[in-house]
């Protein structure tokens, strides 16, 4: 039978139709995806052992929930996403405003229509999509925006007096009755507002300007924090969170390839700049290695966090450098180079807070040495680590072993020992750029050695990584400049200082 049929609450009873709890309709249909193996949360990577465990875990003990965790890690995702666990449509009485089940009325309204049609009372069926609200705690939220206020205009056109609760104008919270509520950063809301939604939450019952109201509402209280919260700007008030049953920890991803997964899927890249331009799974690596990088490093502040949507801007950002570069130069096909990775930058200055050390040295040098840095960690995953070689040449004189193995950059480093030096427009077109690639002896040599069956376009990007990796492990010199970067030897590069490279860094710095 189609339920959306029933229209009276006549049918609705003929129909066998029994109330339940909200908590109790989630568990159910949570107890049916787990028999099946069907996933609860869709599109939430890397929390398949840790978060979503203890999230079923509360659902099935029927409990409101506190998400504790830094920025950008999926708390009101996985809050809206419960939604799909619960029943696709439930009976309200018509006209209700606060979703008032038909068999076990709330509010005085819903109670007078059924005293009145008694089996005739109108219903309607609300789909599950609807029955959601989402409150962001700010400080100057009020009881009445959440809870409700008496409303003098109602009142005067009904002719009630201020003690009658129909004139009670409900707020956001007694509207999702029946349904799930999120508030999030919850210890921003201020500590009065707090008290009143404990009091809702416990006794079921409100006050409102001094009118006692008594209103059992049905409600699956879902609210987000961030540590930093609780030191930089507020607190969750002790009886509320003593109400609130279960506290889940989020994190950010553990690995490099949930990170890789997690922004593949949420990265908006349109088709037509898909079919221009080629990314690498080495350019992507070499972004989600910029947030695991700024999370440890000793000048973003770890309070609060580095959002996995960095990586999303950043990987957006890199492809449309290549675009660009394509567009001027009338190119069909491009790929990301390493130095398109300069156009990230925007991406990482704006998604990290600095600690004082970090504003001493620049949000724009900061962003620059998590590239550096990502390019050292990753480097050594493709090619051998030159902090190894250097330790062999070291220890005094090598075995016959480490004579077959020599050093695989001497090549490289004597060509820039030379005088050489290697200057690579942001601009470039690609043809021009593996040309200048090429002019670098044993560069190409090197890639093929270690990379043989790389085509032409993917050796050339590895040739690219290799001087941007040599450079991040100081074996030759890399400088920035605005409009491109210019790789020389590393003596020659502190020794030759001229008066246009000092002006060109004073305009940079200034």
């Amino acid at each position: 039978m189609n339920i959306q049929k029933i229209k009276t609450l006549g049918e609705l009873k003929a129909s066998g139709y029994q109330p339940k709890s909200i908590k109790e309709e989630i568990r159910q249909n949570l107890i049916e995806r787990l028999k099946n193996n069907d996933p609860t949360f869709s599109g939430i990577v890397g929390y398949e052992d840790t978060v979503i465990p203890d999230v079923e875990r509360a659902l099935l003990s029927k409990h409101n929930i506190l998400f504790l965790g830094l920025r950008g890690q999926a708390k009101t995702r996985m809050a809206r996403q419960m939604t799909q666990l619960l029943d696709e449509y439930i009976p309200v009485v018509r006209g209700s405003e606060i979703n008032d089940d038909p068999l076990e009325p709330t509010s005085r309204y819903a109670q007078e229509e059924i005293a009145t049609h008694g089996d005739e009372t109108p219903i309607h069926w609300v789909h599950r999509s609807e029955r959601y609200g989402e409150k962001l705690a700010t400080p100057d939220v009020s009881v009445a925006d959440l809870i409700g206020d008496i409303d003098p205009i109602k009142a005067a056109n009904l002719k009630l007096s201020f003690a009658d609760d129909r004139v009670i104008h409900y707020g956001i919270i007694p509207r999702s009755n029946r349904g799930i509520f999120v508030i999030n950063e919850l210890p921003d809301l201020q500590a009065r507002i707090q008290v009143a939604l404990f009091n809702i939450l416990e006794e079921g019952d409100v006050q409102i300007r001094g009118f006692k109201l008594r209103l059992p509402l049905d409600i699956l209280f879902v609210f987000t924090a961030n540590p930093e919260d609780y030191t930089n700007r507020g607190s969750i008030v002790t009886p509320l969170k003593d109400r609130i049953e279960s506290q889940i920890l989020t994190h950010y991803p553990k690995s490099l390839e949930n990170a890789l997964e997690i922004t593949e899927q949420e990265a908006e890249i349109s088709d037509e700049q898909k079919a221009k331009v080629e990314v690498s799974d080495l350019v992507k690596r070499l972004i989600e290695q910029v947030a695991f990088e700024a999370r440890e490093s000793e000048l973003v502040d770890k309070k609060s966090g580095v959002s996995a949507r960095l990586t999303i801007s950043a990987l957006e950002n890199a492809i449309s450098s290549a675009e660009r570069r394509a567009i001027i130069n009338k190119e069909k096909k491009t790929q990301v180079w390493i130095s398109d990775l300069a156009g990230i930058i925007p991406s990482i200055t704006g998604k990290v807070e600095l600690v004082y050390e970090g504003e001493q040295e620049g949000p724009f040098q900061v962003a620059m040495n998590l590239v550096d840095k990502a390019i050292r960690t990753q480097f050594i995953q493709y090619f051998p680590n030159p902090d190894s070689l250097k330790k062999r040449r070291n220890t005094g004189k090598p075995s016959m072993e480490e004579k077959k193995d020599d050093n695989p950059y001497r090549s490289i480093t004597g060509w820039f020992d030379k005088g050489n030096q290697l200057n690579l427009s942001f601009n470039t077109s690609d043809k021009e750029k593996m040309m200048l690639l090429y002019n670098v002896d044993g560069l190409h040599a090197l890639v093929k050695k270690f990379f043989k069956g790389a085509n032409e376009e993917q050796a050339a990007l590895l040739m690219e990584f290799v001087l941007h990796g040599l450079a991040s492990y100081s074996l030759i010199s890399k400088k920035m400049l605005e409009s491109k970067v210019e790789f020389k030897d590393l003596v020659g590069s502190m020794m030759n200082f001229d008066t246009g490279d000092f002006e060109e860094e004073f305009d940079e710095e200034a």
